[in-house]
């Protein structure tokens, strides 16, 4: 009986997670095609062509200083090579639209970079040009510097894994080091590092903070716009679905790519390669490129943040913000809670019972990573308000009274919104922590008598503990990042850090906007630290599950 419980409860957490993907291609069919043919008409190419160009600027952001930092660090030392190992990962604990918020800040025309320019050489506001940071380029540059983390783990576990023997053999047949990491070492890591840039690109196509705050029209952007400003839940849900298909295709390909990832396997620890030593000038080159990508992605940016918050003069424990740090750490709490549960439902389920249901059971309650915040939203808030709607119209006719907005005013819809949308990350961390437990485990705790729920509470979850806390730690900062979900479902007068942060940069006063943010990032840090303490903990040997680790961020 207990198994069968067990089981229903594994069924209901999937389904969860799958429906709101499911209810927004209904709503999309569904709904007025009016506003659509507008669209079609007039902005509907601007966001494809904008989404393009960025998710292509991004991939080849990543790519290059992912993968780049990733093969000097791993095959060779150089002054800070150590240190770099673990600060190259830092960035991962800024959301994108916060590091926006700390460039814009930084490189307006008001700013302290053009104040100083101006003042150095006496140029007027039209002596002289300066990139405009508020712009796409700007918008995949705050991109490309946070999620670079991606790749460069991704890279790094797999250079780690090479052999010396293929190296050695290419350059033995006369290639020089740079030709033998071209024709040799990256052929045999692509795999992962495409693996890596994908993960970077369905990020990319679901950030709503950053191209909003740089006023680049993109899918997510239209979902938002076609919703609040033009009331158009119809539209709204249409755009979703094009971006959902851009994104489950973007899933597919990551999934096949990862299968390929893991088919390289590394030699004996004889075989692997001793990195060499880069002396002179090479070496402070490789370490200029490594310091690059920490400087701007995580140093500048918290210094200039915290400049701003101390020159806007708000305190963090005003009773204001006291309000909006107890409602984040109330929906990620609860979040985190409920996603993991059932993260280890489902992942119990899938162990007692493999085969195709259950690999379909986790790769639909998993495809929330591929889906942006909004598509989430839409996906829920369509049919939910529809029912609301139903209920009061009935409520009325029947006796006279509205009931109002029933689920979708509800706290917990948000919760379920997030348990669907990082449903993976509880569910890949938790598939790492289960692939280092041995089946006999199961078999012996069956001979004692075991049944299912005894064995889970008794056996896998003490063992399992540390996987359970680290996905439980991932769920919790992503959910106090997420920004599209929450701005479109949120209750009234519920407000978030990141909702405040970006409220306050869409009114241009980024220096109050820095408070939150800076609480963002100091949270965000939390799962950067985990994978850090794994870096420093493995050193140059193939750091175990960085598959879910970059994922589940």
């Amino acid at each position: 009986m207990g198994e069968r419980i067990l089981k229903i409860l594994a069924w209901i957490a999937a389904l969860v997670c799958m429906a709101p993907i499911v209810a927004a291609g209904l709503a999309a069919f569904t709904g007025n095609f009016a506003t659509w043919t507008g669209l079609v008409q007039t902005v509907l190419p601007g966001y494809i062509l904008n989404t393009l160009m960025l998710v292509g600027l991004v991939a080849s952001g990543t790519a290059a200083v992912g993968a780049g930092a990733a093969w000097l660090v791993t095959m060779f030392r150089f002054p800070g090579s150590r240190l770099f190992e673990v600060l190259l990962v830092l960035p991962l604990a800024f959301p994108a639209y916060v590091l926006a918020y700390a460039y814009t800040d930084l490189l307006q025309h008001s700013g302290p970079v053009q104040t100083l320019l101006r003042e150095v050489t006496g140029w007027g506001p039209r002596d002289y040009w300066f990139p405009n940071v508020r712009s796409l380029p700007g918008a995949a540059l705050m991109l490309v510097c946070v999620l670079y983390p991606y790749v460069y783990l991704l890279a790094r576990t797999a250079f780690a894994k090479q052999s010396i023997s293929a190296y050695l053999a290419a350059r033995t047949l006369g290639r020089g080091p740079w030709r033998a990491f071209w024709q040799v070492s990256l052929p045999m890591a692509r795999p992962a590092i495409v693996g890596g840039v994908l993960l970077t690109v369905m990020e990319t196509i679901a950030d709503y903070g950053t191209v909003a705050h740089f006023s680049v029209r993109t899918f997510s952007t239209g979902i938002y716009q076609a919703w609040f400003s033009m009331g158009d839940r119809g539209a709204a849900a249409q755009l979703a679905l094009c971006l959902l298909s851009f994104a489950l295709l973007l899933a597919a390909l990551e999934r096949i790519q990862r299968g390929q990832a893991r088919a390289h396997t590394r030699g004996a620890r004889a075989e692997m390669f001793d990195p060499q030593p880069l002396e002179g000038l090479a070496g402070w080159i490789a370490a200029f490129f490594c310091f690059v990508p920490v400087f701007v992605g995580f140093l500048l940016p918290v210094v200039v943040l915290t400049q701003m918050a101390v020159d806007s003069g708000q305190s963090l424990f005003d009773p204001r913000y006291m309000r909006f740090v107890t409602n984040s750490l109330t929906l990620a709490a609860a979040a985190a809670l409920v996603t993991v549960t059932g993260a280890v439902l489902i992942s119990f389920r899938a162990r007692l019972l493999p085969g195709r249901a259950s690999r379909v059971m986790v790769l639909g309650a998993g495809l929330g990573y591929a889906v942006p915040g909004g598509v989430i939203a839409v996906g829920i808030l369509v049919p939910l308000a529809a029912l609301d709607n139903t209920i009061s119209d009935w409520a009325r006719a029947t006796f006279g009274v509205s009931t109002g907005l029933i689920f979708t005013g509800s706290i917990w819809i948000l919760v379920l919104a997030y348990m669907a949308r990082f449903m993976a990350a509880g569910l890949n961390t938790l598939e790492a922590g289960y692939a280092s437990l041995s089946p006999n485990i199961d078999a012996v705790s069956r001979t004692l008598g075991l049944a299912p729920p005894r064995m889970l509470g008794r056996v896998h979850l003490p063992i399992m503990r540390g996987s359970i806390l680290a996905a439980a730690l991932i769920v919790f900062v992503d959910t106090m990042k997420e920004l599209p979900a929450t701005m479109i479902m949120r209750p009234f007068n519920f407000d978030t850090l990141a909702v405040q942060a970006h409220r306050l940069a869409a009114d241009e006063r980024l220096e109050q906007a820095a408070v939150p943010s800076l609480v963002i990032v100091a949270i965000g840090l939390l799962p950067v630290l985990l994978v850090c303490r794994q870096l420093a903990r493995h050193g140059d040997r193939p750091m175990p599950g960085p598959e879910a680790l970059a994922t589940a961020n």
